[in-house]
């Protein structure tokens, strides 16, 4: 049986997040044993030391929620989340390079965040599939894989749409075993959720983690 709180990354992105709303979030993680949480990176920190010493990680957004911040920039923003306490990192591509077919560029942009992780955090790369061909996200996919990312990424929740079923599959069929499919925006409930694992999602992100597992408690009751 799938521990679906383990696939779990309990998201709060909100640009006016506070300081309680980020302690709730933890301490939700905490009581349900999330993956991680993932927070903006002015929040890192604080919430690093909220889950000390428990199983849920840090996760950030780097690049977020555009992909149009110079390599640079995103690798700076890597190597300072993980100073302050980040474990997981997901950053967003150059969409526009993506678009104009400068995969070689993209490639380099997701490589210049892996190598700032240095082997520390485990890199997601976010493709914003609502803004992307399918032929588009499959070679998103495959310079993600080249770059030495861990897992692709649907969406920011941030754009004009986000997971599908569909998007998920062909995103696991594109990279195979070699990386994990995070399905992210618009994962609401557990019938959400079990669509998107069934596609071939090994991670979700979602704001709804609690009602999705209060879903799980109450379907297991019958």
């Amino acid at each position: 049986m799938l521990n679906l709180s383990g696939m779990i990354d309990h998201t709060l992105l909100r640009a006016d997040a506070t300081k309680a709303e980020i302690a709730r979030l933890t301490e939700e993680a905490k009581q349900y044993e999330f993956a991680s949480v993932c927070v903006n990176p002015t929040w890192v920190a604080f919430a690093a030391e909220q889950l000390a010493g428990s199983k849920s990680k840090v996760c950030t957004v780097i690049g977020f929620p555009l992909g149009a911040s110079t390599s640079a920039v995103k690798a700076f923003e890597t190597s300072n989340a993980i100073a302050n306490g980040a474990d997981e990192i997901d950053m967003v591509i150059n969409i526009g390079a993506l678009k104009d077919g400068n995969d070689d560029f993209v490639e380099q942009d997701i490589k210049a965040v892996v190598d700032a992780a240095a082997g520390k955090a485990i890199v997601k790369v976010i493709i914003e599939t609502c803004l992307l061909t399918d032929e588009e996200k499959v070679r998103a996919c495959e310079r993600s894989v080249k770059a030495g990312a861990d897992f692709v990424k649907t969406s920011t929740g941030f754009s004009t749409g986000g997971a599908t079923a569909e998007d998920v599959a062909l995103m696991r069929k594109t990279v195979g075993d070699k990386l994990g499919v995070k399905a992210s925006g618009g994962v609401r409930g557990l019938e959400d959720m079990n669509q998107m694992i069934e596609a071939g999602a090994t991670r979700i992100g979602a704001s709804s983690g609690v009602k999705i597992m209060q879903g799980e408690q109450s379907s297991a009751a019958y």
